[in-house]
């Protein structure tokens, strides 16, 4: 059976502004310092799982020439432009439809978010791997839970039945972003897990599953495939998003479907979301000082920098303030109480 990978790359990443604009949302951007953006660290973590031959990306078309620039070898015609973004549902129902349209036989499709960082590759190619494993021998949907380290209010969960003697678990329900007080509860109880949005299925359960459960969306697509590959496909696709409804493949599907599995684990994940989940990722000094970057604290505390040039910066007699280098040069911001930055 063939394997597909299908990676989302439209968001905006609009709550890690400076370094995250709408000319250049965060997965273009090399965030972490490695030399690779977080698009690019996500190809690259499905070496060996997925030939470069079945990625596919679906994303904005103001991102044309970014994507490309950035993954050269990723075939073009697999690199889907939606007009504006209608949430999930659409965009996967419109890659599914034309990964339906080129393969002849079944297929498992691997989503996944082109924004997120993965700490520990090894594990996360284990875990990709067996819930492959269970999508071949089963009619079902697996979406990867993480383990939770903390009571998050940032992520939404996962409920699973644990009793299952399989480390792939029903899943029980879907929980949308909880307060910290019901987030606690969740990691007593031991049978909740961060959703990570990333989840597999074939190809027939994709289809089937749109069928069943949004098969309006589906059918627009359906309907436009003969225009597929040609000069007529993206006003057939405009049209299309003109019209579909706009809804996430969580709320379209997956809290709805009965064959949605969980495969729990624990790999370094982080959606790196916000200026919060980007410090909590990095390693801190003993003053509480994280840095990425050529950067030296001296008497400051709980300080984050961003430097993505060779620069080398000292960070002196500053405390709780985010050090950011952008086109206009190094600015200082605080963090204010819905996680956003203020410039000071």
């Amino acid at each position: 059976m063939e394997r597909y990978l299908v990676i989302m790359a439209g968001g905006i990443g609009s709550r890690l502004w400076p370094i995250s604009t709408p000319e250049c949302p965060k997965q273009f951007v090399d965030i972490l310092g490695t030399g690779r953006t977080l698009l690019q660290m996500t190809v690259d973590r499905f070496e060996g799982i997925v030939p470069t031959e079945n990625i596919w990306i679906i994303t904005s078309g103001n991102y044309k020439d970014i994507i490309y620039n950035q993954l050269p070898n990723v075939h073009k015609e697999n690199i889907l432009f939606e007009p504006f973004m209608r949430n999930t549902a659409p965009c996967i129902a419109y890659v599914g439809s034309k990964i339906k349209q080129r393969c002849n036989t079944d297929a498992e499709i691997i989503i996944s978010p082109a924004d997120h960082s993965i700490a520990n590759t090894i594990k996360f190619k284990e875990t990709i791997c067996k819930a492959l494993d269970f999508i071949t021998q089963n009619d079902s949907i697996v979406t990867i839970g993480i383990t939770p380290s903390s009571p998050h209010t940032g992520y939404g969960y996962i409920a699973a039945d644990n009793n299952c003697s399989n480390d792939v678990k029903k899943v029980l329900s879907f929980k949308e972003k909880p307060s910290y007080e019901v987030a606690l509860k969740y990691i007593n109880e031991g049978n909740y897990y961060w959703n990570s949005g990333l989840f597999l299925w074939k190809l027939s359960t994709l289809i089937d599953s749109y069928k069943k459960y949004a098969p309006d969306i589906i059918s627009a697509f359906e309907s436009i495939k003969s225009s597929y590959d040609t000069d007529d496909e993206n006003n057939a696709v405009l049209d299309v998003y003109n019209n579909v409804q706009k809804i996430s493949v969580d709320y379209a599907i997956m809290e709805k479907a009965e064959n949605i599995y969980t495969l729990p684990s624990e790999f370094g994940w982080s959606d790196l979301g916000t200026w919060a989940s980007l410090r909590d990722y990095l390693s801190k000094d003993e003053n509480g000082n994280a840095a990425i970057g050529n950067v030296l604290f001296k008497n400051a505390s709980g300080c984050t920098a961003h430097i993505k040039s060779n620069k080398d910066i000292v960070i002196k007699d500053l405390n709780d303030t985010f050090v950011i280098e952008t086109e206009s040069g190094i600015e200082y911001y605080k963090l204010n109480d819905n996680g956003n930055l203020d410039k000071i």
